[in-house]
């Protein structure tokens, strides 16, 4: 498995046959969309609503449930956005699992995760966790929450300020946010693939250069 990143929550995984497109709202950020027809795309909101948005992949999902696409399990976990707007609107946290890693994909969430929600999440091998702040997006600090929490043994922080993304509320930079995380920069890559067994019993931060 190995995971490449496309700016803000924008992730490509690729497994085997499959290619999975997390957060595909480039189009709306001044970017350019990366979906297509043959992939998998996974929304931590739901979009059924917005035609704008919704690609026209094989497979789309954006909500809460368990999902196979080929050998991945997707477990899908209902959160509480970062955003409240007290209508009963749910994000969604996705952790895909296959035979050597357990991958956790945290959207625009609020980092008060509840003892059920973190025993849905169980073990977490990398996180990726957007860091913006300016009242967007989790900052630094509840971002830090949520590391404490579930425990990954490697965080990768997404959502902060990036040359070609127009964000609706400018973020934070990726400076700011290790500088406030604490954590040393373990490694930076442009494409991330790590075997289970090669991961540390201690939690490192690396950073998943745009492509």
């Amino acid at each position: 498995m190995d995971i490449q990143y496309y700016g803000a929550n924008c992730l490509v995984i690729n497994h085997k046959s499959t290619r999975i497109v997390v957060d595909d709202n480039l189009a709306d950020l001044g970017s350019k969309s990366i979906v297509k027809a043959e992939d998998v795309a996974l929304y931590t909101t739901i979009i059924a609503n917005n035609s704008s948005l919704r690609p026209s992949s094989r497979i789309i999902f954006d909500g809460p449930g368990e999902y196979e696409v080929g050998d991945i399990s997707i477990i899908g976990i209902a959160a509480k956005p970062f955003m409240n707007d007290n209508l009963g609107s749910t994000a969604t946290i996705y952790k895909l699992v296959s035979a050597d890693q357990n991958i956790l994909i945290c959207g625009h969430i609020s980092e008060d995760l509840s003892e059920r929600q973190l025993e849905q999440i169980g073990t977490v091998d990398i996180l990726f966790v957007p860091v913006g702040n300016n009242g967007y997006t989790l900052d630094p600090k509840g971002a830090l929450k949520l590391i404490k929490d579930i425990e990954p043994k490697i965080i990768v922080p997404t959502h902060y300020s990036q040359q070609g993304i127009n964000y609706p509320i400018p973020q934070i930079s990726l400076e700011e946010v290790t500088k406030e995380l604490a954590i040393e920069v373990k490694d930076r890559t442009n494409k991330l693939k790590i075997k289970t067994s090669e991961l540390s019993d201690s939690t490192q931060l690396i950073v998943l250069e745009k492509i």
